[in-house]
This record gives structure tokens, C-alpha cells and sequence, in this order.
């Protein structure tokens, strides 16, 4: 069960580039989800899921893959969520909060690098949380000034 849930249901087996596609697939669930009908809540608690459920299964799963594996991506569908909270979704937001999320998630700039070092799947999420976040307030500083 930990394996397929920190796998984000496979996309993490694949071998390069795993990351992005579940970014991606993150953000065409963001996409698709514009036109339900849902409590404005509800993409905040399922992103806090999400997160909670991916602390506990990235700590079981680096027993046995090592730290930080390559194969876990559930940070990334996190660390994505986050970028997207409370940004009204277009294709163009979703793309530019993409590009920030890779962005501040492979250059780790402003402490990520240093969250990563947090012990279990706390260091694994963590690091793509403060991703998100950054991009995330990007975003909302670029929609504040109209540039968006």
C-alpha cells in the first residue's frame, strides 16, 4: 500500500523524469476539477491529505529504498497542490505554477535544501512544500499586480 500511494499509483517507477509527470497529472486533476461542485475547503483538506498520507508512507518506504528515492512523488503531487491553492485555474496559471513548482523544487533555493535534511518523510515532503509555497506566493504576487 505504501509503495503504490508514495509512487503516486505508479508514475514514480518512472525511471527519469518521474517528478514532472506527476506534476503534470497533478495538474490535469486540478484542471478537470474546475467545474465541480465542490466546498471551496475542499482542495485544501484533500492537499492536507495528501501530505499526511505521504509523511507516513515516504518514512516506510525509505527503509526500504533509501532516502529521498526517486520513486517517491507523492512530494511532488503535494508540493503542486500547493501551488495551485486559491490561484483561479486557466491553463495559463496552471502552466506558469507548474514551471514555478519545478523550478523552486529542482533549484532549492531560499532554505529547501536545508528541510530536506528533516528526518523520514518529513525531509521528503517538506522540501516540496516549500516549493509549493514559493510558488504559490509567486503566483499570487503575479495575479496581485495583474501580470497574471
Amino acid at each position: 500500500m505504501h509503495k503504490l500511494l508514495a509512487t503516486g499509483l505508479g508514475i514514480g517507477y518512472i525511471r527519469k523524469g518521474g517528478g514532472t509527470v506527476a506534476s503534470v497529472v497533478c495538474c490535469g486533476i486540478w484542471y478537470l476539477a474546475q467545474g465541480m461542485n465542490y466546498p471551496v475547503f475542499a482542495p485544501v483538506l484533500i492537499t492536507l491529505v495528501v501530505l499526511m498520507i505521504g509523511i507516513w508512507s515516504a518514512t516506510v518506504v525509505e527503509q526500504q529504498w533509501g532516502k529521498d528515492s526517486y520513486r517517491v512523488v507523492i512530494d511532488e503531487i503535494a508540493g503542486m497542490s500547493i501551488s495551485l491553492l486559491f490561484i483561479p485555474i486557466s491553463t495559463k496559471s496552471i502552466l506558469i505554477g507548474l514551471f514555478l513548482f519545478r523550478f523552486f523544487d529542482i533549484a532549492k533555493p531560499l532554505g529547501i535544501r536545508k528541510v530536506e535534511k528533516l528526518s523520514g518523510g518529513w525531509g521528503v515532503m517538506f522540501d516540496d512544500v516549500l516549493a509549493g509555497v514559493y510558488a504559490n506566493l509567486t503566483l499570487q504576487s503575479a495575479l496581485a499586480l495583474s501580470i497574471l
